[in-house]
């Protein structure tokens, strides 16, 4: 019976309690404090129980430290694919220099590989901040895909609810000017299509989207829902993989740490969405979503998807 079920990806972006706070602006982060010993066991428990195997974006930083070996190991020990989200994990990676691009992914390499025995083949940026020299680097270095493009028109509401919550000064406001992308970003494809690069083209699988209204349906956007009725979280997904099946879209879908976390867990995060939903109301809302997922789709890593993906028949993208 589950043959016969559609495959769906299902990945993890893995930004710590410190890129968080980097990002935000907050001070302290320089001395990388992490919550993976947390949040890893909690996230591998509910897969397990689903039988699932998915792709974990590492941040290099993380894995160059001892502290956060035990926890790395634990991801690749329970079979899930390790992918690369760059080294020290800043949205603005859209504005390095080719030299500087090919540093920063190649020193991620290193660190995830050491830590983990795996060398990373997919890639997703932070904030899903992307360029044409992260494509043209990625391509140089043999990676099979890219995955940092989220096809929504949201972009700039959800990046001026964050700057809300800030005090950035004008500096830091510009370095995150695209952060979460752009209105253009909603005219993106929702499908799988291939990048055409100097010498090569590279597959594009984006974090998927609501069909045909291009609004976000990641978990991290469902437990915010959930903050004003978690009745809506679900009723609003049902209809985002309705019409997923209704397009014959394979979605490829993402969590993030923090979706198995609360303020008791990273108080300096507070400021984050649903962080003040206590962790088991969380993880209630995403067995059911696990659920609603098990009984549509055969859940896989994104090198799964990626490899039932027929590329002769893929749209081809000018960067």
């Amino acid at each position: 019976m589950s043959a016969e079920k559609p495959l769906c990806s299902l990945s993890l972006d893995l930004d710590n309690q410190w890129s968080y706070m980097k990002t935000h602006g907050d001070s302290g982060w320089e001395s990388f404090p992490s919550y993976l010993d947390l949040v890893v066991p909690r996230f591998i428990e509910i897969l397990d129980d689903f039988g699932w195997k998915i792709t974990v974006f590492v941040v290099g930083q993380d894995a160059a430290l001892d502290k956060n070996r035990e926890a790395l190991q634990m991801i690749a020990d329970a079979g899930h694919e390790i992918g690369n989200h760059s080294f020290h994990h800043e949205p603005w990676l859209h504005l390095y220099s080719r030299q500087q691009v090919k540093k920063e992914i190649t020193q991620a390499e290193e660190a995830i590989e050491a830590a983990t025995g795996q060398r990373p083949r997919g890639f997703r940026g932070p904030g899903y901040s992307l360029s044409r020299d992260v494509l043209e680097v990625l391509g140089d270095h043999g990676y099979s895909y890219d995955a940092s493009t989220l096809p929504t028109f949201v972009g700039p509401l959800a990046r001026a609810y964050y700057f809300m919550a800030t005090s950035f000064s004008p500096e830091q406001k510009n370095r995150r000017k695209v952060l979460f992308g752009g209105l253009k970003d909603g005219l993106r494809p929702n499908r799988p299509y291939l990048w055409q690069l100097e010498n090569k083209r590279l597959l594009e699988i984006p974090v998927t989207t609501m069909p045909i209204c291009k609004v976000p349906i990641h978990f991290s956007y469902l437990l915010y829902i959930s903050t004003f009725s978690s009745h809506l979280a679900r009723l609003y997904f049902r209809s985002a993989i309705s019409m997923c099946q209704i397009t014959n879209i394979r979605p490829s879908l993402l969590l993030h740490p923090l979706d198995f976390a609360d303020s008791s867990d990273a108080d300096v995060l507070s400021f984050f969405p649903a962080m003040k939903t206590p962790v088991d109301r969380k993880l209630e809302l995403l067995n059911w979503i696990f659920g609603l997922l098990h009984t549509r789709y055969q859940v896989r890593p994104m090198h799964e998807h990626m490899n039932e993906i027929e590329e002769t028949a893929l749209r081809i993208c000018p960067l």
